[in-house]
């Protein structure tokens, strides 16, 4: 096969089949690398690139399934496919470059100027969400060569001219500002705190939002507020608010003022009961989940502001944190979930302590050392973090995990540094550093948490259905945290009725869901009228 002459090309992706997504995506790496090192005319080599462009979409979205659904190790074996998906998109990228270039020369492809900056910008942004989707940080280089490419449009005068694009799923087109804005809104949306399915979300909604968003040279009137957003085209960097950033010729003000009204128009019709497809948010989004996930893009991506809630401060120390479900109830009890026998639970009544998940009897502790040492013989142990930074509501943590895998939402356990009690936490971000360092960050559930046990109740259960171990999480009326349950992911539905075992039985029923996670829902319980006698 010669690689080196166009109408070969042609001929080969006319007849290339994903059968064997590998061999693929080595005949598209070696197409489009090898007209790249040897280019042929500019009207030829950018027909191979545009018919190889779909092709290659579908190989790299395939291959990127591999390691997307967890952070990616540098040191993993999948991540030797994520360097040759990002390989091929930068040799993409390059060139389009090439061949725009080559056209400032001899200029015959000065129509296809649009196309060529878009597809290029493209291809750069692809570079930056790959790295977002395996959770990894973003190479030296990555950003600054996207705001270079956008630059140049700008310089080109032909930024803001749309052209058809049949890989954006809503318009069908897009111009070089768009295609720039929807990776800057990706940025925004928390990518390392997403799961892959709202990841995959994410990137298909930003294209959609991006023509309802606008990039100015400066803010009008002159009074930008700090927490809005900006983007500096001579940075290695993405988004920041306003008020960390210099004002120069290079300097971009993010304004999504006309978005913010358009999500609040497409919530209100999803509550209507309009289909998401419809919508333009795609067949595998579910109304209710991809309502949620709206409103909390309402803010970074219509207001430009996602002020913190808490502010963080320095902080150093070790942090411990225990990632199983049943090690986390080890560490908090100091020893096993031992499930109530039958007898104790012959009578079930009703004990408001349990209920409003009052005091335990006192039991003497287990020292700290002794549990970890006992966790440790049991196979329970949690592993040591450094803590980076820390605010009331959460910690920065670092470390070099082994064999430790964690989910995105995932209910952990922590020790603090500064503290013996263990505390319940969310894993809201997960990313790791080329070195192999994995970073986190995790939000506390406030109160600190009780062990009880807990089996849910239906018309075949028996005195002898399995209990699984529960938290208790006292209310906490100065962060206006109700008492709530934390029961195993899945177990909510509303109005369901569970037996819920403290220090006795007590029968509730599930009123409200607090939040929930990949394995964990947080819910507020009722007690069950009792039928009089």
């Amino acid at each position: 096969m010669d690689y080196r002459n166009p109408a070969a090309c042609l001929e080969l992706l006319g007849r290339l089949r994903q059968t064997n997504v590998d061999e693929t995506h080595a005949e598209l790496t070696r197409i489009v690398t090898t007209l790249r090192t040897y280019p042929p005319a500019p009207n030829q080599h950018l027909e191979v690139l545009e018919t190889a462009r779909p092709l290659i979409v579908d190989a790299q979205t395939e291959l990127s399934r591999r390691y997307a659904a967890h952070p990616l190790p540098p040191q993993s074996r999948e991540n030797a496919i994520m360097e040759s998906v990002v390989t091929l998109w930068r040799e993409l990228a390059r060139s389009y470059t090439r061949i725009i270039l080559a056209d400032t020369v001899n200029g015959s492809l000065a129509e296809n100027m649009p196309l060529l900056f878009q597809r290029q910008l493209y291809s750069l942004g692809q570079v930056i969400l790959e790295y977002f989707r395996a959770r990894r940080a973003l190479p030296a280089g990555a950003w600054t060569d996207l705001h270079g490419a956008f630059a140049a449009a700008e310089r080109h005068e032909v930024a803001r001219s749309r052209v058809g694009d049949p890989l954006n799923e809503v318009w069908r087109a897009q111009s070089s500002t768009e295609c720039f804005v929807s990776i800057l809104l990706t940025d925004l949306a928390n990518p390392f705190g997403r799961t892959q399915r709202e990841l995959n979300w994410i990137i298909r909604w930003a294209q959609r939002f991006a023509p309802y968003c606008a990039l100015k040279r400066r803010s009008e009137g002159g009074n930008e507020v700090p927490l809005r957003y900006g983007v500096d085209l001579g940075a290695d960097h993405g988004v920041r608010p306003i008020g960390v950033l210099k004002t120069s010729d290079s300097l971009r003000h993010f304004d999504g003022t006309r978005l913010a009204s358009h999500i609040q128009a497409v919530v209100s019709q999803l509550k209507q009961g309009v289909s998401p497809a419809s919508l333009g948010l795609g067949e595998d989004c579910p109304a209710l989940a991809g309502g949620r996930l709206l409103v909390l893009l309402y803010r970074p991506w219509g207001l430009a502001s996602a002020g913190r809630k808490f502010s963080r401060r320095g902080a150093r120390g070790s942090l411990e944190l225990i990632a199983d479900w049943n090690a986390i109830a080890f560490h908090i009890e100091g020893r096993r979930f031992t499930p109530p026998s039958s007898r104790t639970i012959s009578n079930v009544t009703t004990d408001m302590n349990v209920l409003t998940f009052g005091e335990r009897a006192p039991e003497v502790p287990m020292s700290v050392q002794k549990i970890r040492e006992e966790a440790g013989r049991l196979g329970l142990a949690g592993t040591n973090w450094e803590v980076l930074d820390q605010s009331v509501g959460g910690f920065r943590l670092r470390c070099r995990p082994t064999g430790l895998r964690l989910d995105h939402h995932q209910l952990v356990g922590i020790r603090p540094p500064d503290g013996e009690a263990v505390l319940l936490a969310r894993i809201s971000w997960l990313m790791y550093r080329e070195d192999g360092t994995l970073e986190a960050g995790v939000s506390v559930l406030p109160g600190v948490p009780s062990v009880a046990a807990a089996r849910t109740l239906n018309t075949r259960s028996s005195a002898h259905d399995p209990y699984q171990a529960c938290f208790l999480l006292p209310a906490v009326p100065a962060l206006k945290a109700d008492a709530s349950v934390v029961l195993p992911g899945g177990w909510y539905q509303p109005e369901r009725i569970i037996e819920l075992h403290g220090d006795r039985a007590t029968q509730v029923r599930l009123a409200a869901m607090m939040s929930d996670g990949s394995n964990f829902d947080q819910v507020v319980v009722k007690p069950l009228r009792q039928t009089p006698n």
